[in-house]
């Protein structure tokens, strides 16, 4: 499995990271959505990306948005993890396209119990 962490906080995508690699993941990371899209057309087998929503160059709302408008991405997973509690938030990021919604601080545990949602086999 392969998942791909978008976040502008290097300490949030090393945390991210840990978790992922315990799960099984192959991890790459990314700064921004712009460079999350040419990552994600680079590595071609993504199976999960977990994306922050404020982050600077694209956020991670329109991230979202720009992988649910090709087709060629439908299969990737989207998970929203961020500090944006309100509900309005939720809603819009899970109308956009995102698949969850996880909001920080997170645990390995929280993370989890996400991609099992999403149907993600964890080993």
């Amino acid at each position: 499995m392969r998942a791909l962490i978008v976040d502008d906080s290097k300490t949030i995508r090393d945390l991210l990271g840990d978790i992922l690699r315990d799960l099984g993941f192959e991890v790459h990371d990314a700064e921004n959505g712009e460079a999350a899209l040419a990552a994600l057309d680079a590595l071609q087998d993504v199976d999960v990306v977990l994306v922050d929503w404020i982050m600077p160059e694209m956020d991670g709302l329109s991230f979202v948005k720009a992988v649910r408008s090709r087709r060629e991405r439908d299969k990737v997973r989207l998970l929203m993890v961020t500090t944006q509690t309100e509900m309005p938030r939720v809603v819009t990021a899970l109308e956009a396209g995102a698949d969850e919604y996880l909001m920080k601080p997170v645990t390995r545990e929280m993370v989890r119990q996400k991609l099992e949602l999403m149907g993600i086999v964890l080993v």
